[in-house]
Order: structure tokens, then C-alpha cells, then sequence
């Protein structure tokens, strides 16, 4: 893959690491990823800040912070090859993740934000990356079993799907609640799921079903 040198990513690694992210595989992907490619830009001065941005269709770009703590969290699994993306978005995600493991199965339910990610991801030379327009809610069931899930969107409960697509010691992140919500890893052991809350986070709702 091209290594992407941009100054102002590199800043963002380290006001990142100072703000607790440890894991040097992630602090290096971001300072790789130029986070301006994937917003407006109109908003592109904003775009090394740690906020999250509006993408249009109702979507954002999640918060830094998240992203490389909700990456962290997944690089604790017990093997990280093959990863699953539920809500693709602006794709900045999807190329922070397309960095740290071997193959990445990306799903997003607004085709249009699918197709700029798409194009975004081919502009940084990765490759590794197979994306879906469907429902996040049911995962990618022929791609399955996953390393680990990673969910860029709140639902109000866990999908079961996603915790049946875990391999044994997989591993998934997810944002749950409505009004609150709290960022929970789940971890397989057979049949039963290991469960964990993190830190109180804010994601769009994730929404049934797809978009044209």
C-alpha cells in the first residue's frame, strides 16, 4: 500500500496519543490517512480537528478520538486479519482499517456515500477493502466468520446477526442506546459472548434496510 505523508495527520496522531490512544499500529494509520480527503471541502480546515463533521445524507465522520479508540479495541482480539465494517460512511474509517488488517468487508446502506468512499479508498492506493450496498443490521453473512465487527452507527440493541458472524474469540465493537449510549465490546466463547462497556459515546441511530 502507498504510505500517505501529510503534516497535519501526523499532528492529529499525536494530540491523540496524548489524549490516551496507545496502540502504535493505530497512532501510525492515522497519521497515514489524510482525513481532509474524506469530508467537503468546505469543511476541510476543520478536517484535523477532533469533532466529528457532517457528510451529508444525514451521515458524519466520526470524532478521531473514536475511530482510533474503537480500532484499538479490535487490535486486542485475538487474531486481526479479516475485519467487518457495518456502516462504510465517508470511508475514512474504512482506511484507517484497510492499514492494520489483511482484508476488510465494508457494508453501507446509502449508495451514494458508498461510491465516494469507494473512490476515496482507490485515491490512497488500498486495495484490501470489498464493500456491500446493504443492511447493516445483517452483516455480511457469505463473507462470514469475522476476526472483528466494527459498528459506526447506534442501534438501539445488538444485532444477533453480527454476534453469529464473530469466528471463535472474535471480537465486536458497537456503539448501543437511543438517548444514551454506550460504546460495548462482546467477545465469543462458543456460544456465549463475553461482554464489556467502554466509555459513553454519540452515533447517529443505525438505521434498517438501504438506500438507492
Amino acid at each position: 500500500m502507498a504510505v500517505v505523508t501529510h503534516r497535519s495527520a501526523a499532528v492529529l496522531a499525536q494530540k491523540l496519543q496524548q489524549d490516551g490512544i496507545q496502540d502504535s499500529r493505530v497512532l501510525a494509520a492515522i497519521s497515514q490517512t489524510p482525513r481532509h480527503l474524506f469530508v467537503e471541502a468546505v469543511l476541510a480546515h476543520k478536517a484535523y480537528e477532533n469533532t466529528a463533521l457532517p457528510i451529508g445524507q444525514g451521515q458524519t465522520i466520526s470524532q478521531p478520538y473514536i475511530v482510533a479508540r474503537m480500532t484499538e479495541l479490535l487490535l486486542q482480539s485475538a487474531q486481526c486479519r479479516k475485519v467487518l465494517e457495518i456502516g462504510t460512511g465517508s470511508g475514512y474509517q474504512t482506511a484507517i482499517l484497510a492499514r492494520l488488517f489483511d482484508q476488510v468487508c465494508s457494508v453501507e446502506r446509502i449508495k451514494a456515500l458508498q461510491f465516494q468512499a469507494k473512490r476515496r479508498l482507490q485515491q490512497l492506493d488500498l486495495h484490501n477493502v470489498s464493500m456491500k450496498h446493504g443492511d447493516g443490521w445483517l452483516g455480511w453473512h457469505s463473507k462470514a466468520p469475522f476476526d472483528c465487527i466494527i459498528v459506526t452507527a447506534a442501534p438501539h440493541e445488538v444485532p444477533q446477526a453480527l454476534l453469529q458472524q464473530l469466528s471463535e474469540g472474535g471480537r465486536l465493537v458497537i456503539p448501543v442506546g437511543a438517548q444514551e449510549q454506550v460504546l460495548r465490546v462482546f467477545t465469543r466463547c462458543g456460544e456465549t459472548f463475553e461482554q464489556k462497556d467502554v466509555e459513553a459515546v454519540r452515533f447517529v441511530p443505525l438505521v434498517p434496510g438501504e438506500l438507492a
